[in-house]
């Protein structure tokens, strides 16, 4: 079972129908985010820092998805963000930077 919905792109781009399986739809909770590149793409890695630890105290990350583009959908995917930060902190408020995360190894 999958769910739809109905995007109209922006410019005048045909509208699009997106096509969700019920099993992605819930999301993942992501508290870092790792991005590495290459010429023709960029890797951008969602990881979940576990607040108690491991065994020795060293941060234990779980890698919770992976999306890999190309770098002109990268910059649309930077520029949305940009707009939509600017959107939200218009409606709600300044948003506070989180304290850096440790240093994965």
């Amino acid at each position: 079972m999958s769910d739809e919905t109905k995007l109209t792109a922006p410019g005048g781009a045909r509208p699009v129908t997106i096509q969700a399986d019920a099993a992605i739809t819930p999301g993942v909770y992501s508290n870092l985010a790792m991005i590495t590149h290459r010429k023709e793409e960029f890797v951008f890695d969602f990881l979940f820092v576990q607040p108690q630890g491991g065994n020795q105290g060293q941060a234990v990350a779980q890698l919770r998805s992976r999306v890999i583009t190309s770098p002109g959908h990268t910059k649309r995917v930077l520029r949305a963000l940009e707009e939509n930060v600017r959107r939200y902190e218009a409606q709600f408020g300044p948003i506070e930077e989180a304290e850096p995360q440790p240093v994965l190894q």
